[in-house]
């Protein structure tokens, strides 16, 4: 028995009839999900703006280049040139665009001048997901992770060293001046200034500018290229980033709420993003969970106030430290104060901090003098001080509700929840760094990472007929063939021959 022989590409081969791109995209292709998604979309009422030619070529639809970027994203492409280059050779593109090959340029001004429609296509996503019963309202879990942003840390300016820089830039300024005023006596007519002496005194100028610049925004750190970026502590390092926030529901986990902030902590996200889910979906969850950096009591007293149920995880006080500021026990009839040992803390007035934008109620011990434990307790020579908040309660009513064993067990379900998502984000998908330059730009462009996340979850329902559109569904291609000459009932207007490189065109058939 002989052996088979082995396949090799005959590139002389030629098709009687001509090859269907129809043929080549599976019905389960991210293409046609695509297509779909984009198609049940009322782009004009999402804020896209079609460009007008008057002369020339005609523009390409909004549509059309909507489709492209999102098919981009979903493939983890997030270069125009890149995305200009897979229009020509990736066939879920070619499909999907009709064979049109719009280039990077035209890419990135739809980009440029829709930022805001396109963030507003990630809420149609979990729109379309809320509408198909898959986002749940029993847990959301909230979280926030930084990401690099498009310029080097090798170039952030420092405000220490701009300060050692200016001393010695104006020390130098001011031996070429004295140098200066001697020449002048002693030599006649006019003295030029040396460029030298100039070339310091702009340098000076755009120190101060920097230094004003920082002060302004009360920092001590600032890149000149992309100022909106702050240094945050990320991946080990310190380097200018974004702080990307996300609320995952427990069911899906299905990204229902996003935003991109350049505050340095998450102390101040936590209502914002409850508000941002229940813009989204139209509810808020029973509970939504989220870690330690969270927890603010300003944000804890909104989420109160607000009606929003909400676990964030408080640090309980050391065994070790019996005289924790948590064990004390404030009684705001009595307007008062009580130690661990039982012991009145008085009110002593009202303080405001500087990073507080609230008062706080200061009580302070009274008989700290003869306490056997004082050198336990504070090491304050006038006494122990306790400041109460205007939110201390709901501080309080929130470790009270951490009590219960089934809201400390669906506190410990965030980790699981949230962080996969940021695993994805980043290793799946490849996204670590923004390529954008900008907030409100780099918001856009997380805003379209949030929603191919979303739809590569929505299109493995999709592709096993578990999720539907709105609004009718598209129309099937159009056969381009007569009926007679038809070997496939699959072919569509789209219709193109096989491309053969290295050989001389292929020779006309005539009927």
């Amino acid at each position: 028995m002989g052996m088979s022989q082995e396949i090799h590409a005959n590139y002389a081969q030629m098709d009687l009839l001509p090859q269907c791109l129809e043929d080549w995209v599976a019905q389960d292709h991210p293409a046609r999900f695509i297509r779909e998604f984009v198609d049940a979309l009322n782009l004009r009422e999402l804020g896209f703006q079609p460009r007008e030619s008057a002369e020339g070529r005609p523009p390409y639809a909004v549509e059309l280049l909507l489709k492209v970027w999102v098919y981009g994203y979903l493939s983890r492409i997030y270069s125009t040139r890149e995305l200009e280059k897979a229009c020509r050779e990736m066939m879920g593109l070619l499909w999907l665009t009709g064979r049109n090959d719009p280039d990077h340029n035209t890419l990135w001004r739809f980009w440029r001048d829709n930022l805001v429609a396109l963030r507003e296509v990630f809420r149609q996503g979990v729109q379309v997901a809320r509408q198909n019963h898959l986002v749940g309202l029993i847990c959301h879990a909230v979280d926030g992770t930084k990401l690099r942003a498009a310029c080097s840390r090798r170039t952030v300016e420092h405000k220490p060293e701009l300060q050692e820089e200016l001393a010695k830039v104006e020390a130098s300024i001011a031996e070429m001046e004295r140098a200066v005023e001697a020449a002048e006596v002693q030599e006649e007519g006019e003295y030029r200034l040396p460029e030298a002496l100039a070339e310091k005194q702009q340098l000076r100028e755009a120190i101060r500018g920097s230094l004003a610049e920082m002060q302004a925004i009360s920092r001590e750190h600032r890149h000149p290229q992309e100022p909106e970026a702050r240094v945050m502590k990320g991946e080990g390092r310190r380097e200018p980033a974004y702080n990307a926030q996300a609320v995952v529901d427990q069911e899906h986990q299905l990204i229902v709420a996003e935003a991109v902030v350049n505050e340095e902590n998450d102390l101040h996200q936590l209502t914002a993003m409850i508000g941002e889910a229940q813009r989204n979906v139209g509810e808020v969850a029973q509970e939504t969970v989220a870690d330690g950096g969270y927890g603010s009591a300003e944000e804890l007293g909104k989420a109160e106030a607000q009606g929003y149920g909400v676990m964030v995880s408080l640090k309980d006080p050391s065994p070790v430290r019996e005289f924790h500021t948590a064990r004390f026990q404030y009684e705001p009839e009595r307007d008062q104060v009580v130690c661990p040992r039982g012991e009145t803390l008085h009110f002593q007035g009202i303080r405001r901090h500087q990073q507080k934008p609230f008062p706080l109620r200061v009580y302070r011990c009274q008989n700290f003098r003869d306490c056997p434990v004082r050198e336990a307790c504070t090491r304050d020579r006038h006494g122990r001080l306790i400041e109460i908040g205007p939110y201390h309660g709901a501080v309080e009513r929130q470790r009270q509700k951490q009590g219960e064993v089934e809201k400390r067990q669906l506190l410990k379900k965030r980790k699981a929840i949230v962080e996969p998502v940021f695993g994805t984000i980043k290793q799946g998908m490849g996204f670590r760094r923004y390529t954008v330059r900008g907030l409100q730009k780099v918001k856009t462009q997380r805003s379209l990472v949030c929603t191919a996340f979303n739809l590569r979850k929505l299109h493995a329902l999709w592709s096993k007929g578990k999720l539907q559109f709105p609004g009718p569904a598209p129309s099937p291609p159009v056969a381009s063939f007569p009926a007679a000459l038809e070997p496939r009932p699959s072919w569509g207007a789209k219709c193109f021959p096989m491309p053969f490189q290295g050989l001389a065109p292929r020779p006309s058939f005539a009927f």
